[in-house]
């Protein structure tokens, strides 16, 4: 069957030219087949170049399906199981303590009144903070004064750091967005005795042939990773004009081995790779897990009632949280029609991933403008998408 893209590739032209991205590149599969694949504007503006498929983008939060997987083999394995008490495997997690409400120290806490599992970590209900978006408040500081997100210390050290520190709220009664899929790397190494790096290889990058996929870019490739930029205006994502980061988040970053290998956010990855990812999920793809895990993973695994919520923005009309995603319970106004049931998530960077089950359907979208989840282009993306193919 042939589809019309044209929409897609000319609304996200705009984007080009309007210099709110430098390039974009746009896929969409129905089922296995790949009825879409384009690529906008440049990989690097200053030098001129042209954005191609075979670039390299730094994927930060996409990596965290990734983790969510590691953890599911495991599951499948028969070496943990979704309800195991964390301090299982890494002690030094257990006997938590937890915020009061509205306290002003660290000091001001009450015991946990239940262990943080590896369910609670999947789907983001653990307590634990992550030092990102949270501005001003006492666990954002406290975790960036730690230097929690150090990307200069192992998963370890970083398991060492945050026994010291509360938990936000109770395990399970409450949803943010957290270092929690970072403390998953770990459990990872722990369960399976292996690097988590190591790990990934061996189960899931190597056996879908995601051979762009790694924690930095080889010398070889780095003419093949993508410029990154920032808007001219953080207050107005539609504000003209962008700016190049070369040092972000640090100098050098994903350009050469860290000790932190961060399930959260540490990965850098191609379209190829990607698709074939997404292949992974969908019902006669590749799969690396079996049909009731996948489902499993797509599903709200969040209580009745409860929504997903970001500082500075609020609650996320309409959405739950499954395992390394979130799930579209009921399609808002600026989601696609028929995106019920939809399984997505992306990274700060603008890459954004998207699967729904229902009508087997999954799109990619890649570009590398900071502060950019969940921005309009994605929407624009999507819901183009979901009309080229006929879903209503």
């Amino acid at each position: 069957m042939a589809y019309d893209f044209g929409e897609v590739n000319s609304t996200m032209q705009q984007y080009v030219d309007r210099q709110i991205l430098a390039g974009v590149s746009t896929a969409v599969l129905v089922g296995r087949d790949l009825v879409h694949e384009h690529h906008a504007g440049w990989a690097d503006i200053e030098n001129q170049i042209p954005l191609r498929g075979d670039h390299l983008f730094r994927v930060f939060s996409n990596t965290k399906l990734i983790t969510s997987m590691a953890i599911m083999l495991l599951i499948e394995d028969g070496k943990i199981a979704l309800d195991d008490p964390l301090e299982n495997y890494l002690p030094q997690l257990g006997k938590r303590r937890v915020l009061r409400a509205g306290a002003s120290s660290l000091d001001d806490t009450e015991p946990a009144r239940s262990s943080i599992t590896i369910r609670h970590l999947l789907n983001h209900t653990s307590g634990l903070s992550y030092g990102l978006l949270d501005h001003g408040s006492l666990m954002y500081k406290a975790y960036n004064e730690r230097k929690v997100l150090n990307a200069f210390e192992t998963l370890a050290e970083m398991i060492d750091i945050l026994e010291e520190l509360p938990l936000s709220f109770h395990p399970g009664e409450a949803w943010q967005y957290s270092i929690a899929t970072d403390v998953l790397s770990r459990v990872v190494e722990v369960v399976s005795g292996r690097n988590f790096d190591q790990f990934l290889r061996l189960r899931i990058l190597n056996p879908l042939g995601m051979d762009d996929t790694s924690f930095y870019v080889s010398e070889n490739k780095l003419n093949r990773l993508t410029a990154y930029y920032g808007g001219a205006d953080p207050a107005n994502v539609l504000q003209r004009g962008l700016r190049r980061l070369d040092k972000s988040p640090y100098p050098g970053a994903f350009t050469k081995p860290v000790p932190r290998l961060s399930g959260g956010g540490g990965l850098v990855s191609s379209m190829h790779d990607m698709l074939a990812l997404m292949r992974s999920f969908m019902p006669d793809g590749d799969h690396l897990l079996k049909p009731e895990t996948l489902h499993l993973m797509m599903q709200n695994q969040l209580p009745a009632g409860a929504g997903i919520a970001f500082p500075g923005v609020g609650d996320v009309p309409g959405k739950g949280f499954g395992f390394g995603g979130a799930v579209t319970l009921l399609p808002s106004s600026i989601d696609p029609v028929g995106s019920e049931s939809e399984f997505e998530w992306g990274g700060i960077a603008g890459t954004h991933w998207w699967i729904n089950p229902r009508h087997n359907i999954a799109g990619i979208l890649m570009t590398q403008r900071l502060m950019s989840f969940w921005h309009p282009f994605s929407f624009d993306f999507k819901r183009l998408a979901y009309k080229a193919v006929g879903v209503k």
